[in-house]
């Protein structure tokens, strides 16, 4: 068992390990190659009896668990949406850990509380959030999401429902066909029931269409369903489609719908003035959320949800027992009533190591990097006769697909799959998919914290060799 001399002595070994690791992450595969069973296969069925060293614990990790491991802080990954991570973050992260604090309330620690409203007044204006709003950082953006439709679904009800529950209340919620999944689980648990949300038409950008939103909520209202919330993305899971938020928040606020928006990955090139126009019509909204655990070079996890509103938030969520009652009620922000958990991580500090270390400056110029080296790839992809764009690129996100001349879909989905999947056996990157109007494309993601022009390069000489 460790004790103080031992762990000061497996703490110095580990982050040597840990700046080796990053240091030869290009050495590993970037997908594992590991297989259903493989891991689970080589371990133990019962725990042991009796402590083990952790030399023995460290040695499996190496030789067991490492394998098993898909490199999402390889330079090489291009797979998703980056759930990025940076030294100054790991730093932060691990002395969050030490400090072990659950940081549910002020009181149990004054510095996390502050701190994560200090991150909210900093990001705000950078990121061209109205000054009368405020925040707080969550866990994901799926969280974040649900405790925007709830509180929508108890503002639209007076707060009877979490009191009262379900009577006959016929709440609609709506969204695009696009949008992530995270939405279709947040009506769920809220019980409004999935049939009750939504999908909205969309234009060939893949972009709600305003007047089908609004079409939509007139025919709610006539057969006596009552609209309760909208979700705008700002950057869809496939193709960062981009919802007109101006046009939609003026439906909701004639309305009176509540307009949450959804900008879990393409929020952070908010930090560059030139994306601003994205969320033009901001106003017009009730909440944002972004995660800083994307794009921005933090740590999973890190959410951070805006909200117009934030007494609405409260009223939705407090709840006061007797032991959480302290004399700094209502001076100070207890953000255990700003969402669904009580238990909260200390998640402000690995984001202030980050925009610290890197500076807005800093972080500017790699979200332009990222972006310029994605328009370095769209251009290949174009001028090359075997390969097509499918759908106009939008900040760091490439949908091609390969095509030679086949004429017939089916065959250039099974021919695209089969070259994905080849990429993604051969190591050395990493990329996955969606499907775009039916047609079966690619995703080139550049977006991890320390990629350089020659790994999207190398990417683009696999993918063509391969094909």
């Amino acid at each position: 068992m460790l004790d103080k001399k031992s762990f000061r002595e497996e703490a110095h070994k580990l982050v040597d390990w840990m700046a080796d690791f990053y240091e030869n992450i290009e050495d590993y595969p970037v997908k594992s190659q590991a297989q259903p069973g493989d891991i689970i296969g080589q371990l133990p069925t019962i725990p042991p009896e009796k402590g083990e060293s952790f030399t023995q614990v460290f040695k499996d990790f190496e030789n067991i668990i490492l394998p098993g491991m898909t490199h999402w802080q390889s330079p090489n990954f291009h797979a998703y949406f980056p759930g990025n991570s940076s030294y100054p973050s790991v730093l932060g992260e691990m002395l969050t850990a030490t400090l072990g604090a659950q940081c549910m309330i002020w009181e149990t620690s004054p510095a996390a509380a502050e701190l994560e409203e200090l991150m909210i007044n900093w990001l705000k204006p950078l990121m061209s959030i109205p000054d009368s709003w405020t925040g707080c950082i969550q866990d994901t953006a799926s969280t974040a999401t649900l405790a925007a439709l709830i509180s929508a679904r108890e503002q639209k009800t007076n707060w009877s429902i979490n009191q009262s529950g379900f009577d006959t209340q016929k709440l609609r919620f709506y969204c695009s066909s696009e949008t992530h999944s995270s939405i279709d689980k947040a009506v769920k648990v809220l019980g409004a029931g999935v049939d009750n949300l939504v999908k909205v038409a969309v234009d060939d950008h893949l972009a709600i269409i305003p007047e089908e939103l609004e079409r939509m909520i007139k025919e709610d209202l006539d057969s006596g369903y009552i609209p309760c919330a909208v979700v705008a993305a700002v950057g869809t899971t496939g193709t960062l489609a981009v919802d007109p938020v101006e046009a939609i928040g003026k439906i909701c606020q004639k309305h009176d719908v509540w307009l949450h928006v959804d900008a879990a990955y393409a929020g952070t090139a908010l930090m560059l003035p030139e994306y601003h126009y994205l969320i033009q019509g901001i106003d017009k909204a009730d909440s944002l959320v972004f995660n800083p655990h994307k794009w921005m070079f933090t740590n999973f996890d890190c959410t951070v949800y805006f909200v117009h509103d934030a007494e609405s938030l409260i009223k939705t969520f407090e709840i006061l027992p007797e032991y959480l009652k302290t004399s700094t009620r209502g001076k100070v922000k207890d953000y255990r009533d700003w969402g669904v958990p009580l238990g909260r991580r200390f998640r402000a500090l690995k984001l202030w190591f980050v925009i610290r270390d890197f500076g807005i400056e800093g972080i500017q110029t790699r979200l332009r990097e990222h972006i310029g080296y994605a328009e370095w790839f769209a251009e290949q992809v174009e001028s090359s006769k075997d390969f097509e764009i499918v759908i106009t690129p939008i900040l760091n996100v490439v949908c091609f697909r390969f095509n030679p001349g086949l004429q017939e879909e089916s065959k250039l989905d099974e021919l695209n799959a089969s070259l994905v999947a080849g990429i993604n056996a051969s190591g050395d990157a990493y990329l996955t998919h969606t499907k775009i109007k039916g047609k079966y494309a690619l995703r080139m993601v550049i977006g991890q914290t320390y990629v350089q022009k020659k790994h999207v390069e190398k990417a683009w000489s696999l993918i063509k060799n391969l094909a």
